[in-house]
Parts: structure tokens; sequence; C-alpha cells
């Protein structure tokens, strides 16, 4: 039995469905039904064959007064999750990243992570006239993700880590006093209207810093949207005493990028994202970085393409892990879905004992504190719904 759509249903179809559909549907669409479905048109039905609107038949062109009527007419429409992928589909269908390079047609666009990797793959390209504009919008894009994400991240770690900066036998200037306050609550003494301490709990004596974090990040093109968010996250750990960070950043060459961890807008600008990978470089500098290996914390953000040395590579990654480092291979940091990624070398690496998975930007901060107590990495993956590369005992590995 075929169901009769409503006029509400057949509308709402005949948008989905595009301009092909109109004569089929029996609708026409008027007003700003209209200019949403000529911009979806303008995107999805561009050299379509038959039955266009003049938008569509031209789809976006490269017009600049037309791609900014598009951007506005996208915002006025739709929410901004939605323009988002809007516009990366615009990037990807008719290449429109020319047109980026004006600063008329950043100032129109929705800012969101893709936007953002896509102005710092174009950077060596754009005139001097975009970059300021360019890195205005990055700049806004960084500090709305620095909004819902560094605070969490400073939580995580700082609770990873306090239980070992307390000892229980503080001098008078070490003392806790909240936590000693909390822990002698049932020696509250009525009469005198006071809590007599049992047991004293103390901040203990800080080092410099008790753990020590590599970021090692492959700056591939595909690795686009991971840069971004390591690079945010690479700033909120270097602003924390209790860690000391260090990135690193590598296609076929390898960039330490650490003294630009105060401004993660500089710190992206000096990544140049594309190229080819050699992950084994990248980990044998990073091995030169390790002082401490038992407390040290390398997460290597990289699909595990090599296009260096494959059998050397894998050499590193065992000297690490033998060494005490905790080594964290993550295929991925975005939200981008099941990434693409080398299955073999993955399984070699979890042969070794270094977890592989893929994380969103929401989980890091809880993975991060994760490694930093020391807990079990594939525990932690399974409460948090992660599946993890599983290792091939059949490989061969150093």
């Amino acid at each position: 039995m075929t169901k009769t759509l409503n006029a509400e249903e057949t509308r709402r179809w005949r948008l989905v469905l595009g301009e092909q559909s109109a004569e089929s549907l029996e609708v026409d669409l008027s007003g700003e039904d209209a200019r949403m479905d000529d911009a979806l048109g303008a995107l999805y039905e561009a050299g379509a064959a038959g039955g266009e609107t003049q938008s569509q038949r031209g789809g976006l062109g490269a017009s600049a007064p037309r791609v900014a009527r598009w951007l506005g007419d996208i915002r006025r429409f739709f929410p901004s999750s939605v323009v988002s992928i809007l516009q990366r589909d615009a990037m990807e269908r008719l290449d429109l990243k020319q047109l980026l390079l004006e600063p008329e047609m950043l100032a129109a666009a929705e800012p969101d992570v893709h936007l953002a990797a896509t102005l710092i793959s174009l950077n060596r390209a754009m005139p001097e006239k975009t970059r300021e504009t360019a890195r205005q919008v990055v700049g806004r894009i960084v500090d709305e993700i620095m909004r819902r994400l560094a605070e969490p991240m400073r939580q995580a770690v700082g609770g990873a880590l306090a239980r070992n900066v307390r000892n229980n036998r503080p001098r008078l200037r070490e003392i806790d006093w909240a936590r000693t306050i909390r822990a002698n609550l049932r020696h509250y003494q009525p009469a005198q209207r006071t809590i007599i301490p049992e047991k004293l709990v103390g901040y203990g004596r800080r080092r410099a810093s008790l753990r020590d974090i590599i970021l090692c990040v492959d700056q591939s093109g595909s690795m686009a949207t991971s840069v971004v968010y390591s690079s945010i996250f690479g700033a909120v750990l270097a602003s924390l005493p209790a860690v000391s960070t260090r990135m690193v950043v590598f296609d076929t060459a390898v960039v330490d990028l650490t003294a630009d961890l105060r401004d993660p807008v500089d710190l992206l600008f000096g990544a140049q994202l594309g190229g080819g990978t050699d992950i084994h470089r990248a980990l044998v500098y990073c091995e030169g970085l390790v002082t401490r290996p038992a407390d040290t914390v390398l997460v290597l953000v990289s699909d595990l393409f090599e296009g260096g040395n494959q059998a050397q590579m894998i050499k590193a990654v065992a000297r690490l892990v033998q060494a005490g480092v905790r080594m964290i291979a993550l295929l991925a940091l975005s939200d981008d879905g099941r990434p693409s990624y080398d299955a073999r070398n993955a399984a070699m690496y979890a042969v070794l004992g270094v977890p592989v998975f893929a994380c969103t930007p929401d989980h890091f901060p809880a993975l991060m504190a994760a490694a930093l107590a020391k807990r079990e990495l594939g525990q932690w993956a399974a409460q948090h719904g992660i599946k993890l590369a599983s290792a091939d005992k059949s490989l061969t590995t150093p």
C-alpha cells in the first residue's frame, strides 16, 4: 500500500531530491524555499543534465560575488553544523579553495575545524592581504575549540597526577587544608567546635614536571583535522606545570614546533599540510627527546602509512617500548568517523604493545589522564566503546 504524501511531506521530499523531482512530485517552490533549493542545487546538481535553474547549470563557478551570495544563503537557511558540511562538500566537489584566498570569502564562511585545516594547507599560497584575515578566522576557530576542551584537559591531567604530589607527613606549609578537613570530618569535636585531624594530607614537593609528553603529529594531507586538534591540545598541555610538553610535526622532514606552543595559531601556521610521510625519521627524532623513559608518554598521531623505511620504523617503536616509554598510536584525532589506515603496521604496533585506535577530541583528555596515571589503556578504551587495532601474532617484529 502506497502512502499519500501531504503537502509538507511533498515539499520536504522535493527539497531533498532536487530539481529533477519537480515534475513527478508536482510541486512548485517559491520564495525562500526556491532560494534554499537553488543553494543546494548549485552544490549538488551542478553540471547535471536537463531541467536545471540558471544557478544550478553554472554551479558556483569561479565568481566571487556568486560564492559570497551562496555562503550567505546557506548560513541563513541552515544551522551551523549543516553549513560546515556544505562548505566542506563545496571545497571537494567544486574546488573552491582558490576563492578562499580572497578576504571577502573568508569573512562570509562559517568557521569550523575543516575550514581551519583548509586555510593551513593554503598558507604558503596566500597573498599577504589574505593571510591576516585567515589568521583571524583560524583564531576564532581555535578559541571556540579551546572553550570546549581546554578545561576538561586541565582537570583530567591535574586529577591524574594529583596523587603524585601528595604525602601523609607534610610540613606545615605543605598541608592541603581542604583535603585534610574532608579526610577528618568524622573527628569533629562539638564541644570544642573544631576538628582534631588524625591524618594530614599534603601537597608534597613538586618537581619541575611529573611527566614528559611528546606529541608526534603526521601533517600529511589526510591528517589535516588531527593536526588542528593536536596543536590545540598541545598548547593546553604546555600551559600545565605538572607536565613538560614537546610538539613535533612531520612529513618527509621533521619540525619541532615546541617553541610555538604558547600560541596555537602560530603553531598551526607553522605546520605545512600535505606531502609525504616518514614516520621512522620522526620517531628517531622523538627518541632523542626522551630523557626519563618511565615518565614519558609519546603520542603518535598518524594513519601509519609509512613512506620511509618500514622495517626501521618498527625497530624504532620496539626501542621506545623496551626503554619504558608509554607509546600510543592515534590513527586520527578528529570527529570524522572511521579513518583509513595501514592495518598491517597497526597490527605490528599492537604486537609490540602499543595501543592503536582512533580518538575523538572529546575523549582525548580522558585518554591522556589514563596514560599519565599509567592505567591499562585497553581497559580504558573498552570502557569508552573504542575498538583497538588487533595484534597479529603471525607478523614478524624485531
